[in-house]
């Protein structure tokens, strides 16, 4: 399977310095308002996703919940993460935008 559109972008997006990841610094920056989109991986806990859904639609903060950690880490040259928040609005639009064609292409 080719390197998915949306792994790429996080990469870049990390490259860039535009991403934090964990769930410390992810709720620090959902709650600090800097998160653009919060991206769970799907194997994350019962307890974590529904901490962060509930949390990013308390400060009405997208989220979406994607493939799983280790590929979720690897995407950001890391060792497996749960969760991840993306700092800028031109990354985070492209991210949802790759998602959305994705899920259409998948069967």
């Amino acid at each position: 399977m080719a390197q998915s559109k949306v792994l790429s972008l996080i990469g870049l997006a990390t490259k860039a310095g535009k991403t934090v990841s964990g769930e410390f610094c992810t709720e620090k920056e959902v709650k600090s308002g800097k998160a653009s989109l919060v991206i769970v991986a799907d194997d994350a806990s019962d307890n974590t996703k529904k901490k962060f859904r509930n949390m990013c639609d308390f400060y009405h903060v997208p989220i979406c919940f994607y493939r799983d950690k280790d590929t979720l880490g690897h995407a950001m040259g890391k060792q497996f993460r749960a969760s991840l928040a993306i700092l800028d609005q031109g990354f985070a639009k492209g991210i949802r935008e790759s998602m959305d064609a994705e899920e259409n292409t998948v069967a």
